[in-house]
């Protein structure tokens, strides 16, 4: 067995975990590995509370590639890897790990999963969820609010200052590298199980 790697990108709220809860609904669960990029957020273990909640989780280097990419090619070539787990609700991640074994399909996603070329470079399909502005806006406030204990301000206030910024400098233009867009407001399964059928 070979690992194929499907990579999947998107602003927040743009429908990323929905369309993956989705594909894992199809697959036998003895063949279906989930990456969210999310877990390799950088320990800030180091920081205050208010120094955590104060970064910038919509560009780049909040996030270490460099493990990523390791643990990528780890497992595309058979080997199990230590992947770090993240807490939302404090901003860093957790003391523990998850020991993960290869599958026949790995998914990985997150909004910036095809910033990064060489990540780009081992995944076999490159898909981009396209969402209209105004939808992930409310998605992401419900989820903020409702999962990770966020009040509405400090949802808008993100929004405002890093998110919707950071979408338009860094993860929009990744849609170029994308092998198909996908539109986040409808899911459609014939469309589904043709990108499925592809890899298996």
């Amino acid at each position: 067995m070979t690992p194929k790697l499907i990579a999947i990108s998107g602003g927040s709220g743009s429908g990323k975990t929905y369309f993956v809860n989705k594909i894992s609904e199809l697959l036998d669960a003895s063949k279906l590995l989930i990456i969210p990029l999310d877990n390799y957020y950088r320990d800030q273990s180091h920081l205050t509370i208010n120094e955590r909640i104060n970064q910038n989780y919509d560009q780049p280097d909040s996030l270490d590639f460099s493990l990523l990419l390791q643990h990528l090619t780890d497992l595309k070539n058979g080997k199990s890897i230590k992947m770090p787990e993240y807490d939302f609700t404090i901003h860093t991640r957790k003391q523990e790990m998850k020991e993960v074994d290869p599958k026949e399909i790995m998914i990985i996603e997150g909004i910036l999963t095809l910033e990064y070329e060489h990540i780009r470079d081992l995944a076999e399909l490159k898909i981009y969820i396209e969402t209209p502005d105004d939808i992930k806006f409310i998605r992401r406030l419900q989820r903020d609010t409702e999962e990770r204990g966020r009040s509405v301000e400090s949802v808008i206030n993100q929004y405002l200052d890093t998110v919707r910024p950071m979408f338009l400098r860094y993860i929009l233009p990744t849609k170029e590298y994308a092998d198909i867009i996908i539109d986040g407001t409808q899911y459609n399964p014939t469309l589904t199980k043709e990108l499925l059928q592809r890899l298996l």
